[in-house]
C-alpha cells in the first residue's frame, strides 16, 4: 500500500509529450491539489524554453517544480540550448547536490530530436518511441 507522504504533490498530475515527424508537443493538466482538496485549476506545468525550441513539463510539489524549471533553464543557458547536454548535467547535479536531492518532482523535456524524462534519483530516460509521460493522473 502506498502512503500519501511517499509521493506528495504528484498524485493527479499528468504531463504527456511526443516527438513526431520533426515536431514536438507537450501538454499537461493545470490542477494543483493540497491533500484531497483542489486548490487551483490553471497552474502552468508546461513551459517553452530556449526561444520556444524546447518544451519542459513537471510533475511534483509546486515549489520543487519551480526550482527545477529554474535550474534546467540555467543548464540550457550554460550549454547553449543543447537539450541532451543540459539534461545530463542537471541529472548529475540533482543526484549529488544536497538541496536538489530533496526535491520531489519529475521533469519531462523535449525538442524535435530528443524526448527525455529526468528524475532526482539520477535517471535520464529517452524512450525509444519519442513519447514521454510523467505524473500519476
Amino acid at each position: 500500500m502506498e502512503r500519501a507522504s511517499e509521493h506528495p504533490g504528484t498524485r493527479g498530475t499528468t504531463i504527456v509529450g511526443l516527438r513526431y515527424k520533426g515536431h514536438a508537443a507537450l501538454g499537461g493538466d493545470g490542477q494543483v491539489t493540497f491533500g484531497e482538496t483542489i486548490m487551483k485549476h490553471k497552474a502552468t506545468k508546461v513551459r517553452k524554453l530556449w526561444n520556444g525550441t524546447i518544451l519542459a513539463g513537471v510533475a511534483g510539489a509546486a515549489g520543487d517544480a519551480l526550482a527545477l524549471f529554474e535550474r534546467f533553464e540555467g543548464k540550457l543557458e550554460e550549454h547553449r540550448g543543447n537539450l541532451l547536454r543540459a539534461s545530463v548535467e542537471l541529472v548529475k547535479e540533482w543526484r549529488t547536490d544536497r538541496y536538489l536531492r530533496r526535491l520531489d518532482a519529475l521533469l519531462a523535456v523535449l525538442d524535435t530530436e530528443h524526448a527525455l524524462i529526468l528524475s532526482g534519483e539520477g535517471d535520464l530516460i529517452e524512450p525509444d518511441d519519442g513519447i514521454v509521460a510523467i505524473g500519476s493522473g
